[in-house]
């Protein structure tokens, strides 16, 4: 006979770590915070030259990532609209 666990049902909360951070519909470029604005918008410079406003993702607001001016990140653009951003990573 299969265990089952302790209240009959399977974990409905698995998580499938290989698969996290693969969003094919996302361009992601690197860049310099170049101006910060109110309400926790950024301006990116991006490698190729082209100004971005962008805002942090949930993940680092959840952890209090701070970003200042200057800093190195990483921006995920959506394919419909080039000019808007979120920040995915702060480089060290």
């Amino acid at each position: 006979m299969a265990r089952r666990s302790p209240r009959g049902r399977k974990r409905k909360f698995e998580r499938n770590f290989e698969q996290e951070d693969k969003r094919d519909d996302h361009i992601k470029l690197n860049g310099v915070v170049s101006q910060v604005y109110a309400g926790g918008q950024f301006e990116v410079t991006t490698e190729s030259g082209a100004a971005v406003r962008a805002q942090l993702c949930g993940r680092m607001r959840k952890f209090r990532i701070r970003v200042i001016l200057g800093d190195r990140v990483t921006v995920a653009l959506s394919p419909y609209d080039l000019t808007h951003g979120m920040i995915v990573f702060r480089d060290k």
